[in-house]
């Protein structure tokens, strides 16, 4: 079985964490994205787009920090993080941590987390974080989490219009073979009291977060 490689894929400027504490494999950087590795001082194997919102000198500092640099025309039908998504794949990348896609125009951030549907079956997993976000999407089955010192609340919504069976063990608000709709909290803030939890549901399409109080 061939190991998995995780990427760090940083795809804009928006709320970003110590990038610094994150460890990854290998570190992709698009536009903005490739400015902030760069200034944490994190050599990436490669940066993307079409750098409209960095500078020159910026670009410079990119160039001293990325094995590869593609530039692309700013009149293109895929936005930056779309093709720094396309190259992780081409890379071969099982796991995908995305920073810097939320906290920053509300249009992008919305499109971003949709973006998340799109790549369940493109790696094993994805998640987008931010500095008080964890953001994953699944479809049906069972998944366990750990408690973390990190993250105190987690919540569950639906993607779809409907999940069904969805089962909460190990955490503060058991649910059993419960149903959620579009726009419902019930399932909203709920917390981990043991160290490990599972959560299982047999139809729709679940989001999962995972996030703190500033």
């Amino acid at each position: 079985m061939a190991a998995k490689l995780s990427i760090g894929l940083v795809g804009g400027a928006g709320s970003l964490p110590d990038l610094r504490a994150e460890n990854h494999h290998i570190w992709i950087g698009a536009d903005a994205g490739a400015k902030a590795l760069a200034s944490a001082g994190i050599r990436m194997k490669l940066a993307v787009g079409d750098f409209d919102s960095v500078s020159e000198a910026d670009l410079v500092m990119i160039r001293q920090y990325a094995d590869q640099v593609l530039l692309y025309s700013p009149e293109k039908d895929e936005t930056d993080f779309e093709l720094a998504i396309r190259h992780a794949q081409e890379i071969g990348a099982s796991d995908v941590a995305v920073y810097g896609v939320t906290g920053g125009r509300l249009d992008h951030e919305l499109i971003n987390v949709q973006m998340l549907y799109r790549l369940l079956d493109t790696f094993d997993q994805t998640v987008i974080i931010d500095r008080q976000n964890a953001i994953r999407m699944h479809r049906p089955g069972t998944y366990r989490t750990i408690q973390e010192d990190t993250y105190r609340y987690v919540s569950f919504l639906s993607f779809s219009e409907q999940v069904t069976g969805l089962t909460l063990t190990g955490f503060k608000y058991p649910l059993t073979d419960a149903s959620i709709h579009w726009g419902e909290t019930l399932s909203i803030s709920n917390e981990l009291v043991a160290q490990t939890g599972t959560y299982s549901f047999t139809s729709g399409i679940v989001i999962m977060i995972k996030s703190k109080d500033v």
